[in-house]
């Protein structure tokens, strides 16, 4: 049952100290993916959707370790279930978001 809430701890703590980082681990995927280095509005974009990010996987490693204490039914649903549903739902959201961020900053 802990594999989730480690699994989690450790994705929040990838994104959370890159924050502190020169370059957050979405402006490394952004300019990978980009080829080249990012302007400063796709900077500052990627800055702030790293902080988003980080809350959201804070509250995904809260939840998981919540259920712990949980019935194992709840625990289940939750970890294998529930978890992926709300991961896909929020990169979804991100994405037609980042889709009009670049129309309307022309990137």
């Amino acid at each position: 049952k802990l594999y989730p809430v480690v699994m989690n701890f450790c994705i929040f703590m990838m994104f959370f100290t890159s924050v502190f980082s020169e370059e957050t681990i979405i402006q490394k995927f952004a300019r990978l993916s980009e080829g080249k280095e990012l302007d400063p509005k796709t900077k500052n974009y990627t800055k702030n959707l790293t902080y988003i990010w980080c809350v959201y996987l804070l509250f995904q490693f809260l939840v998981s370790f919540a259920t712990l204490f949980m019935s194992d039914k709840v625990w289940m649903i939750f970890n294998g279930c529930v978890s992926y549903i709300l991961l896909g739902i929020f990169f979804a959201v991100e994405y037609v978001f980042r889709i009009f961020f670049k129309k309307r900053h022309g990137l």
